[in-house]
């Protein structure tokens, strides 16, 4: 009987590969320590101060920008934002990924949203930050509630951010698809700080606050994603779904 050759290679590729999974987590975990840190102090800091100096001077300095139409830009992005519009979207969005069987999407993307307005609603109660003022900088449109976070940034990353990531992982790498569908996803995630403190709706500070949230909430909601998808709970379904759009 012919003796098997011995691999002396397997055990040290296991072990590379598991050295690696741990660097990737220390980073990860490390990412979102000093992110929390950052929300943390910002947050305390906005609980005592209704605006920073910094806050002033780059609303101000962005609002004298003057390009023809540009406001009718900025207040075109904010729009999905406003109101009841994001209750709206998200519902429909999940309805439709339920019906095409993407249910573990479907499931994220109501973790991603729906905890990160919970969330949002909630620090801004503890916070009670008021918003910028028309002696201050120009405010187009007045609202009453308060301002840290940004409730439109916290939004739009944990609506938009979810899909991004979902549709980087379900459209075929290379296609004009994934990167038409990524790039419109990322835009309004970038665009979004900008013009809630163009209008004058927040400061600067605010949609930071609501990029850091919004970030954690988002990084968490991807992790249960990758459980459920792992677990393959509607594996059964989302296999044939696969099966069409590779």
């Amino acid at each position: 009987m012919q003796e098997q050759p011995v691999n002396y290679e397997e055990p040290l590729e296991r072990e590379r590969l598991r050295r690696r999974a741990v660097r990737r987590l220390w980073r990860a975990e490390t990412i979102y320590a000093v992110a929390l840190g950052a929300f943390s102090i910002l947050a305390l800091c906005a609980y005592f101060y209704s605006y920073f100096g910094w806050d002033l001077r780059v609303s101000q300095a962005l609002q004298t920008i003057n390009w023809p139409g540009l406001l009718k830009f900025m207040r075109a992005v904010s729009f999905i934002g406003n109101g009841w519009h994001p209750y709206l979207l998200a519902s429909l969005t999940f309805m439709l990924l339920f019906a095409l069987r993407f249910r573990t999407e479907a499931a994220g993307l109501a973790l991603s949203t729906g905890g990160s307005a919970i969330l949002n609603s909630l620090i801004k109660m503890l916070i009670a930050r008021p918003r910028p003022t028309s002696e201050l900088v120009t405010v187009f449109h007045v609202l009453g509630r308060q301002s840290f976070p940004s409730g439109h940034v916290t939004f739009y990353v944990c609506y938009f951010g979810f899909l991004f990531f979902a549709a980087y992982a379900l459209l075929p790498r290379g296609s004009i698809a994934r990167r038409l569908a990524l790039t419109l996803l990322a835009l309004p995630v970038a665009l979004v700080g900008l013009s809630r403190v163009y209008l004058g709706a927040h400061w600067p500070s605010d949609t930071l606050g609501g990029y850091l949230l919004s970030g954690l909430w988002l990084a968490f909601s991807l992790d249960m994603y990758r459980r459920w998808k792992q677990r393959g709970a509607f594996r059964a379904d989302e296999a044939e779904v696969k099966k069409t759009i590779s």
